[in-house]
C-alpha cells in the first residue's frame, strides 16, 4: 500500500548545456507538482502508514528552498532538468521519510520524471 502527498512550487530555470538556439536554453519559468509517495502498511494503533503533517513537515522546508527562485543558484542544481531536480529532492529525503518508495515531479501538466532511487 502507498500513500502519496503532492506540493507546488513556481521556479526559474535556463539550461545552458543544451544547444544554442535551443528555448530552454534561455531562463524560463515552471508551475512544478512535486508528489512523494511512502509505501507500508498501516500501523495497527493509528491505522496509518504515515502521518500526512509529518510528511508535510519533512518536504516543506525543500520546497521553501526552490520556491520562487532561480534553480540555477542554488547548490546541486546547476544543471537543473526535470531528472536532476528530481534527484536533488530524492537525496534530501530519502533518509527523512521511512518507506519513500518513490517520487513524481511535473515540470508541465503533460511532462514529468518517476523516480525511485535507481
Amino acid at each position: 500500500m502507498e500513500i502519496y502527498k503532492e506540493f507546488g512550487f513556481d521556479a526559474a530555470h535556463f539550461l545552458p548545456q543544451v544547444p544554442e538556439g535551443h528555448k530552454c536554453r534561455q531562463m524560463h519559468g515552471h508551475t512544478y507538482h512535486l508528489r512523494v509517495y511512502i509505501k507500508g502498511m498501516p500501523e495497527p494503533a493509528t491505522g496509518w502508514i504515515m502521518d500526512f503533517k509529518i510528511l508535510k513537515d519533512r518536504v516543506l522546508p525543500l520546497i521553501d528552498q526552490v520556491d520562487h527562485r532561480l534553480l540555477n543558484e542554488i547548490p546541486g542544481l546547476e544543471n537543473p532538468t526535470a531528472e536532476n531536480i528530481t534527484i536533488w529532492f530524492w537525496e534530501r529525503l530519502k533518509s527523512q521519510l521511512p518507506g519513500l518508495s518513490h517520487i513524481e515531479l511535473k515540470e508541465t501538466p503533460t511532462t514529468g520524471v518517476l523516480y525511485n532511487g535507481s
